[in-house]
């Protein structure tokens, strides 16, 4: 079976929100495929720089929530900037829930696990963080945060003395820093901004309906069976509502959604409610 085209995944994504009987209606109508192949789907994986580019950071700690070593290998090449995931990953951290056995490592990755930081040699985790005086220190200090322990650790020495605002900040946009933690950090706006900018999502959810444009978040999310299993419900839930009250069984407005797909620069819920208004 063929690959789907970006298209017709983001659409397909959609689709399978509504009932099976008016899905199929809507397939026949518009010429939309059915649901991608299993063989298809890996094809695309293998290619993932074709969609990595897109994907926020947080995305990737979805991915690596599945504690797969294939799909850390795969992760791997998007997280080049952030040397925290990759000397985690390097490590063999698990980063799935209740998992603490280190996962294998395919020994190419071992070797390219980030340098150690000097300032983590003198002075250990939190007196490295202390020393911070740049954002490079602060993301190279953070970069040895790697455990729920080391987290606790951190967050336990900021509420004894706050850190400096670098270290705070690399450590706040680690996509992995646990919500708790992270609140401790700040929450004004331009410390949101920051956030946002560095790709942290609090929820697929977040991601399904306030991040664009809509195509490429839901090429993402239409691979999220494969990618983040256990997670990609969240971005169904908060997305099946809309399309069922502004889409439903139209055909029409289904057929319109595909056309305004590739071109919409907006979000996935204004893509929804656009295309059923013009239908």
């Amino acid at each position: 079976m063929r690959e789907n085209s970006r298209v017709e995944q983001a659409v397909g994504f959609l689709l399978d929100l509504v009932e099976a009987e008016p899905a199929e209606k809507v397939r026949a109508r518009t010429g939309l495929p059915g649901p991608e192949d299993p063989a298809a789907t890996r094809r695309r994986l293998a290619r993932a720089w074709t969609w990595a580019r897109r994907m926020p950071s947080s995305v990737a700690l979805w991915i690596l929530e599945n504690d797969d070593p294939g799909l850390n290998g795969m992760v791997w090449h998007h997280i080049a900037t952030d040397a925290g995931l990759r000397r985690a990953v390097a490590r063999g951290v698990p980063f799935g829930a209740g998992r603490t056995d280190p996962l294998p490592v395919d020994r190419v990755l071992r070797e390219q696990e980030p340098e150690i930081p000097d300032s983590y040699v003198r002075h250990g985790l939190v007196g490295a963080l202390r020393a911070v005086t740049s954002m490079g220190q602060g993301r190279a200090a953070a970069s040895m945060v790697l455990t729920a322990d080391d987290w606790w650790t951190v967050a336990e020495a900021d509420l004894d003395r706050p850190l400096p605002g670098y270290a705070r900040w690399a450590l706040a946009v680690r996509p992995d820093c646990p919500p708790l933690v992270r609140e401790g950090f700040g929450s004004h706006a331009k410390f949101t901004h920051r956030l946002r900018q560095a790709g942290v999502i609090d929820s697929p959810a977040e991601y399904a309906t306030a991040h664009g444009p809509a195509v490429d978040v839901l090429e993402i999310l239409a691979l999220g069976h494969a990618l983040f299993p256990t997670r990609v419900h969240e971005a169904r839930d908060a997305l099946r509502p809309l399309v069922r009250d502004h889409l439903g069984e139209r055909e029409e407005a289904w057929a319109v959604l595909a056309q305004l797909m590739e071109t919409f620069h907006g979000r996935t819920p204004e893509l929804v409610m656009t295309a059923g208004a013009i239908a």
